[in-house]
């Protein structure tokens, strides 16, 4: 098997693995606030956990992955999962379940290795389309969202989680032993020159792109199950159904992103994306009594999710060729806690205020502010990003 050819589709499906056991509590956030009584509030925090730690450690393992090269890390992290995959199906209580979805969280960082294992080995003109195929792997949440709640009705919650070890194993073997080593690094980075990048301005600015649009497809990834159960009444198996829709079109449309990143320019993409979220978000808003309007616009913000991730990441490598791996870390890491932190602020105000309406009111507020924000940063020369390394 040649190496190079297997290292798109091996990783992509490492990732899918490594996401869906990321996601793994969220079909089951209802199954669990009846067995243990939680309010809405422990119940977001529960969903929330694992997309914290995985969000933070995308930092140091996308800094590791240029050091120590994305085969062996990648096979260590997955090697890892397996310890709280068993563990979270022995919990009997919510701290336990808490304590084992942090370090389920680990499966998040799978995306700061593949990311900069695969842009490594891309030539440049190629890497917008093949990040953008590569971050497919996204579409894990929806494996979790279909398959998890089948699994625990069939065979039980705990199976949910030792189920998930099998394709854990396989995807670890074939990353150890058919995927290519990087090349070494001319000159070893200690980790503080490493995060050196945060000097940058653009930096900042891509993190806060990934932000709302990861963290948008994160958040309605996760929590979107637990939407639908309490404004229609639907049965989990359904409403997981339909969070994967949602996934799946966000994670399809991701690869376009990138594509369309390559060929007119990333900042264009973006323009038309964050105008998207701004709009769809305030159609939800106002308009989430209806199914078919919460339907269409959550379907239309997947779209628009998915094209930002694909044209945000077309980004990283062409400004900063040389500190990939740091800076997909870190705006990998802003992404991931863009999706930590709504799920929370959904159950905390729908506790205080028995709706969700002030949650994608936000969502909009902050779409209308990356809309701006890209306009001056990148609008002046469209398809020619300023220069990085201006802080």
């Amino acid at each position: 098997m040649n190496k190079q050819k297997a290292l798109l589709p091996i990783t992509t499906l490492a990732m899918t693995f490594a996401f869906a056991v990321w996601a793994v509590f969220s079909p089951l956030a209802n199954t669990f606030q009846e067995m243990y009584g939680l309010t809405s509030t422990q119940k977001s925090i529960l969903v929330a956990i694992p997309v914290l730690l995985g969000s933070v450690m995308r930092i140091p393992l996308g800094i590791w992955t240029d050091r120590i090269g994305g085969r062996r890390l990648f096979s260590l992290l997955l090697l890892f999962l397996i310890i709280p995959l068993i563990g979270a199906g022995f919990a009997n209580s919510y701290a336990m379940l808490m304590f084992w979805a942090f370090f389920i969280g680990m499966a998040g960082t799978s995306f700061a290795i593949s990311v900069t294992f695969v842009s490594r080995l891309t030539p440049p003109e190629k890497q917008g389309t093949a990040l953008g195929i590569n971050a497919m792997g996204n579409i894990g949440t929806a494996v979790a969202s279909f398959s998890v709640p089948s699994i625990a009705a069939a065979f039980g919650v705990k199976w949910a989680f030792w189920g998930m070890i099998i394709p854990v194993v396989i995807m670890l073997l074939l990353v150890w032993f058919f995927t290519p080593d990087m090349p070494k690094p001319k000159q070893q980075k200690t980790m503080l020159d490493s995060l050196s990048v945060l000097k940058y301005k653009h930096t900042w600015t891509l993190s806060l792109f990934y932000f709302v649009t990861f963290g948008a497809f994160v958040a309605f990834g996760i929590y979107l199950p637990s939407l639908l159960i309490d404004l229609y009444g639907l049965t989990p198996v359904d409403a997981g159904l339909r969070a994967a829709g949602f996934t799946v079109i966000a994670t399809l449309a991701r690869p376009i992103g990138g594509n369309l990143g390559d060929k007119i320019g990333a900042e264009r993409v973006l323009t038309f994306v964050y105008a998207g979220i701004t709009i769809g978000a305030l159609v939800i808003a106002f308009g989430m009594e209806n199914m078919f309007v919460m339907t269409a616009a959550c379907l239309f913000i997947a779209i628009m999710a998915g094209l930002g991730n694909g044209a945000v990441f077309k980004l990283v490598p062409q400004l900063f060729p040389a500190e990939t791996g740091a800076v997909t870390g870190i705006v990998g890491a802003w992404g991931g806690l863009g999706g930590f932190f709504p799920p929370i602020l959904m159950g905390m105000v729908k506790d205080a205020t028995g709706s969700y309406m002030l949650g994608f009111i936000l969502l909009s507020l902050f779409a209308l502010i990356c809309f701006l924000l890209n306009r001056m940063v990148f609008g002046k020369k469209v398809g020619e990003p300023a220069n990085p390394y201006i802080s």
